[in-house]
């Protein structure tokens, strides 16, 4: 989903959390959020003033690695330092980017990745195999990649090539391999050496991006050099930017802890792959029965709870894979009527004037949460089945869930890239904690990893979930960059690069 408002003068933005790759955990995650307000009259709008140099923030104090960095503002300024194998595009689909090309061999579940030729470091020395396979190694055992890696038995180079062996099948693996290639051996810098387009140094302006004049891309840049500027917390960042002293920053919009912040400011939605869901404690009555679970998912209109609920900062999805995919089973989906969904409780026994009354949980901490959860108890509680919100601290939340001790539950996970979904619906998966447990999920989860045609996989797996429907999914959250207004023109920004396409781009500074 991609828009581009104003935000008002004096506008609620969130703790700013900046959402690139790797920055959320694999079970229901929080994160920080803002509240926009209404464009305000143009006659009031204050007078656009451009900068003399396009400015970031960072922390001096921690590194810049990759891999290890601080989530957040470090990992803004490394988008536009280091690249991976891969990088996701719009669509949420791997694109080769330092690999040029890549085989499977399905029967030793072992992929080996060829290098592009040509590309350098910023310091001028040559990428190689042995850099690439020490990055994935390192990640493998980081607090960032270590669950999306978990099934990488063994990272090894040879002549230009990175040898990567699993411990399971998996026709997906591209898609988890955008994490960023660092120089073995400068790891252990504040700055570490990539081959991005900029490249961190010190000039007698003081920290900056400078231009890197042998990125392999050989494009243009719409700015020789990117000013750095100190900001060790969210609030120094949120001040540098109400006061414009730098001019981008990434925030979860619908997340928790708003702030205010003031400003003439601009911002650009991106697509995630962190949904947002019902679900469903299936060891309790009435949700044992799959009837019933299919019938309140017809009673959701997911367009208007995303529109009138969550400001339009999310994409309304039948299924757990985003519509943005190409593997997203578009023509499965249902239409809204309430009508049907009358009918459908009334085919599961929930229409018969027997009054039930279940708990539906959800994280206080969150208002746009709490809101969701409270529309959804609302426009499923025209029958038999009453729902009452109950909103829990999150330490409570988490503990009641890992319990058991719910009926339903407002549910937010970050999926990775690949689309795998054994953690959520899978038997005994991490975040399954509606306890469902179904050989034929089960099977059909492992045949979509060792899938060659995904799609097709994908949408048997859809169809099935559709059918037993251990969740309801209910929509995919968007991440925003927010920028200072007529600074910058093109963002297209994704999940996990602020910056992407950003030669394309055209920087307004003071003449």
């Amino acid at each position: 989903m991609t828009k581009t408002k104003r935000i008002q003068i004096l506008c609620l933005l969130g703790a700013v959390t900046l959402l690139l790759s790797g920055c959320w955990t694999e079970a229901p995650v929080e994160s920080a959020n803002g509240l926009l307000g209404d464009q305000e009259p143009a006659d009031q709008q204050e007078e656009v003033i451009l900068p003399a140099a396009f400015t970031l923030p960072y922390d001096p104090d921690q590194t810049l690695d990759p891999v290890t960095c601080a989530d957040g503002m470090q990992q803004v300024a490394g988008s536009l330092i280091y690249e991976g194998l891969f990088r996701l595009d719009r669509q949420l689909e791997p694109q080769p980017w330092l690999c040029q090309s890549y085989t499977y061999d399905a029967a030793s579940l072992t992929y080996t990745f060829t290098l592009r030729s040509g590309v350098t470091f910023s310091d001028g020395s040559p990428l190689t195999a042995a850099d690439a396979a020490a990055t994935l190694r390192r990640a493998k055992s980081s607090q960032r990649y270590s669950a999306r890696l978990a099934h990488v038995a063994a990272v090894s180079a040879g002549d230009g090539v990175v040898i990567v062996t699993l411990s399971r099948p998996d026709s997906s693996l591209p898609a988890l391999l955008d994490i960023p290639i660092v120089k073995s051996g400068t790891e252990e810098s504040l700055t570490p050496v990539g081959t991005g387009p900029y490249y961190f140094t010190t000039d007698e302006a003081g920290a900056c991006l400078a231009s890197h004049s042998g990125w392999w891309r050989g494009e243009s840049r719409p700015a020789e050099r990117i000013a750095l500027s100190a900001a060790r917390d969210r609030e120094a960042i949120l001040y540098q930017f109400s006061s414009h002293e730098v001019q981008l920053i990434t925030a979860d919009l619908i997340g928790t802890e708003p702030i205010t912040a003031t400003g003439n400011i601009s911002y650009e939605d991106a697509d995630t792959t962190v949904l947002q869901f019902l679900g469903f404690n299936t060891a309790r009555a009435p949700f044992q029965d799959s009837a019933a679970r299919r019938a309140l998912g017809l009673g959701i209109n997911r367009e208007t709870l995303v529109s009138a609920v969550l400001s339009g900062h999310a994409r309304a999805a039948q299924f757990p894979v985003s519509p943005v995919s190409p593997l997203y089973p578009a023509e499965l989906e249902s239409l809204y009527s309430y009508d049907d969904f009358a009918a459908a409780m009334e085919a599961a026994g929930l229409n018969t004037g027997r009054t039930r009354t279940v708990t539906l949980l959800v994280n206080q901490e969150n208002t746009f949460k709490v809101s969701a959860a409270e529309h959804i108890a609302q426009a499923l509680s025209d029958f038999d089945l009453q729902i009452q919100v109950e909103a829990l601290p999150w330490e409570e939340y988490t503990a009641a869930l890992a319990a058991g001790q719910f009926d339903l539950y407002y549910g937010e996970i970050k999926l990775t890239a690949d689309w795998d979904l054994t953690t959520l619906v899978g038997t005994g998966g991490g975040a399954n904690y509606g306890k469902w447990a179904d050989p034929q999920t089960d099977a059909l989860l492992a045949s979509y990893a060792a899938a060659s045609d995904r799609a097709a996989s994908m949408h048997t797996l859809c169809a099935h979930l559709q059918a037993k429907c251990p969740i309801i999914p209910i929509c995919f959250k968007s991440t925003s960059v927010l920028v200072q207004d007529g600074v910058v023109d093109g963002l297209q920004p994704t999940m996990a690069n602020p910056f992407y396409d950003f030669s394309s781009c055209t920087v307004h500074l003071q003449a």
